[in-house]
């Protein structure tokens, strides 16, 4: 199945690709719990938009452990937007697998950003918000 949803990303199948998930699939972001969803309709529209926005988009997944139905990968994706400037997305998504389709996945991938400063900065930055949650970082 990571053969086949690898595979479809990086010659941007939208078909393929959305082939590899369930039609009931679930999605939780934990980190962001508003950008949850249900269904594989949302995944053909997520990537439609990715694949539109990020023509050269290319992704890596250098690590997976699997538990039973579960399939933990690491992801590297990259590429170039539209307007020229650097795509590069990391992270983690753990995948349920039934039936060789994807029907859920945490989902922990996330921007790569160089200029939020070191360890120390950013843990005062989320102290400093934890202790006043109006302010924003």
């Amino acid at each position: 199945m990571l053969h086949r949803l690898l595979d479809a990303v990086n010659a941007h199948d939208l078909d393929g690709l959305a082939a590899c998930f369930a039609d009931d699939y679930v999605n939780e972001t934990p980190t962001h719990p508003q950008r949850g969803f249900r269904g594989r309709e949302q995944v053909r529209t997520n990537w439609t938009q990715i694949f539109a926005g990020v023509p050269d988009l290319r992704a890596q997944v250098p690590r997976t452990a699997v538990d039973g139905g579960t399939l933990w990968t690491e992801w590297d994706m990259s590429g170039t937007r539209c307007d020229g400037s650097a795509f590069l997305l990391r992270g983690v998504i753990v995948f349920g697998v039934t039936e060789q389709l994807i029907s859920s996945a945490r989902f922990y991938l996330e921007p790569v950003e160089e200029t939020s400063g070191d360890v120390d900065a950013h843990t005062r930055r989320v102290l400093r918000n934890a202790a006043n949650p109006q302010e924003v970082s």
